[in-house]
């Protein structure tokens, strides 16, 4: 499954590509006639924050903003089955130690190569990988006060992280097994790679203190980033509206950036990308929503290349249950019951995407040996109004033009999600079959999907979770009574177990049996409704860009190999 390779130089796709400035206007964007080699990328949502480690940057438009600049130890290739360690940045593979915790803890080592330097010149040393795994543990783990970090499962396994140099020497706690070791620093895990540490000491912060470290933190969080470890550094932008890279002058990998400038511009207007595109405003994005009459626009243009499939990130409707109302499992139910997953589905992508399918099982694809289908047997999805009302009035509830329980009426519900064609239409269906068994959803978009969701400032939600080929920390990110990512506050305790074991398996078949025995308790308990694979699709210049590929198994997409993108000849 692992296979040594050097960072790839990979030649544009066919069925992928990424963007450069002014191409469709007729201009050759820089370049051509000696002048500034320009790409701009457009990215449809704000990012919230920073750095991604937070609940409130933990999204794909953070990470994608930081592409180039954050270093990692490796990250799956668009294949999903490639795994591919980052020889620019180590000196040699990740060594497993020892495997067998009953010969004692699980441990690997990592060494960083000798030229590896951020930004400034300071070398890249263990003590980065150090800091960033404090940062990344929960608040139990005592390392950091005031750290959310979005998803701390894998790093609180580690015991103690032994910095000699550039080798770190990972250690994991007494008993704890990791089958996915190697995710820890790299582009999948919840920093998207690792952090410097040096610049808390430059700014007074003292990393072994944890309110000191917290400080750092949000620093790191809040301060646009003028440090870099990656081909790029962002030399000027905001949260608002857009980022600029320019090559990183201490960068030591083996491939040069093949552009002189690249912005990411931040458009929550979908529909005015494809004006843009043949304007040579924008050079191609990877958008995290489908919107058809995007898609299929632009794929007509001569010049666009493009590419559509099922990505990792998957669409599903979550309950707050910190609404008293929805503590009740069997209204849960009634409303999960009268939502349509295949009428959502089939009317937003029926026409231009006729393959989807619907997803039953959280953790698992429908192509993956370890899927179970947990919905075979559940009205869940399937908008049968009828067996919805009977699960009500069972339950003592009054079926009517308002749903009512002992005279009081249920609801009305905020119904939120982000502002896109897709997700609006899903809202406005969801709120449609609702209203078939009494209850008014009131639609409130957002365009801070990250808060909204760490503040837990909706009743029902729309959003989407970002997969990729792991998965044995993802049922403790999901639904672990104390993750931060468990944004509706469920709780169960044998799902608690269940995830902790998926979490701590000495393998992956081990672990895949618990995350499905995980899912035959959450299920009935109508917390999370699954909607489907969103298919993803990626669109860019083709007379212009050679090098970037869409990765549908990264929260990076088609950024994930941004140093490689060069103007086409």
């Amino acid at each position: 499954m692992f296979e040594r390779r050097k960072t790839l130089a990979l030649a544009a796709a066919a069925t992928s590509t990424v963007l450069v400035v002014g191409g469709c206007g007729g201009g050759d964007g820089g370049g051509g006639d000696g002048g500034p080699r320009e790409a701009t990328w457009v990215i449809e949502t704000l990012p919230g924050a920073w750095q991604s480690i937070s609940s409130a940057g933990g999204s794909v438009y953070v990470i994608q903003m930081l592409s180039g600049i954050l270093p990692s130890t490796g990250g799956w290739l668009p294949d999903a089955t490639t795994y591919e360690y980052d020889m620019d940045i180590l000196a040699e593979e990740p060594e497993l130690i020892n495997d067998d915790i009953d010969e004692g803890p699980f441990q690997w080592t990592i060494t960083l190569a000798d030229d590896a330097v951020w930004s400034d010149g300071e070398p890249m040393t263990a003590e980065d990988l150090r800091v960033t795994w404090m940062m990344s543990t929960g608040p139990d783990e005592g390392n950091c006060n005031g750290c959310d970090s979005r998803s701390s499962t894998g790093p609180d396994k580690v015991e103690s992280i032994e910095v000699d140099g550039k080798t770190a020497t990972i250690t994991l706690k007494e008993g704890v097994a990791y089958a996915e070791w190697m995710s820890l620093f790299d582009s999948h895990n919840v920093s998207g790679g690792f952090l410097p540490s040096h610049l808390a000491e430059e700014n007074g912060w003292d990393v072994d203190d944890p309110d000191e470290l917290g400080e750092y933190f949000a620093w790191l969080h809040s301060e646009r980033p003028e440090w870099s470890g990656g081909p790029y550094q962002i030399v000027s932008g905001d949260l608002e509206n857009e980022v600029v890279k320019e090559p990183n002058p201490e960068w030591f990998g083996e491939t040069e950036p093949g552009l002189d400038r690249i912005t990411f511009m931040f458009n929550t207007d979908e529909g005015t990308f494809v004006n843009a595109f043949i304007n040579g405003e924008i050079d191609g994005g990877n958008p995290s929503s489908y919107n058809e009459d995007v898609y299929t626009q632009i794929r007509d243009l001569p010049n666009a290349e493009t590419s559509i499939g099922e990505g990792a990130a998957w669409e599903h409707v979550d309950l707050n249950l910190n609404n008293e109302a929805l503590q009740d499992v069997e209204l849960r139910r009634a409303i999960f019951t009268a939502i349509d997953r295949d009428d959502i589905a089939n009317r937003n992508f029926g026409a231009g995407y006729p393959e989807y399918e619907l997803k039953n099982n959280h953790v698992f694809g429908n192509d993956s040996p370890y899927f179970v289908d947990h919905y075979a047997d559940e009205t869940q999805g399937t908008g049968d109004i009828e067996a919805a009302t009977e699960i009500l009035e069972e339950a003592g509830y009054e079926v009517g033009d308002t749903l009512t329980l002992d005279g009081e009426e249920i609801g009305p519900f905020r119904l939120r999600s982000t502002d896109s064609v897709v997700r609006n239409t899903s809202l406005q269906l969801i709120q449609a079959q609702l209203a078939e068994i009494g209850i008014t959803a009131n639609i409130e978009v957002t365009d801070d999907l990250g808060n909204m969701l760490a503040e837990a400032d909706y009743d029902i939600a729309q959003f989407g979770w970002q997969g990729t080929p792991y998965f044995v920390t993802a049922p403790s990110q999901y639904w672990n009574s104390e993750s931060s990512s468990n944004f509706g506050g469920y709780s169960n305790d044998t799902v608690d177990e269940e995830a902790d074991a998926t979490a701590n398996a000495p393998d992956l078949d081990t672990a895949a049996e618990h995350a499905n025995k995980a899912m035959e308790e959450l299920v009935p308990e109508a917390y999370v409704l699954p909607i489907l694979h969103e298919p993803y699709y990626f669109f860019m210049n083709s007379d212009r860009l050679v090098g970037p590929e869409d990765n549908l198994q990264s929260s990076y997409r088609a950024t994930y190999n941004i140093g490689e993108w060069t103007l086409a000849d």
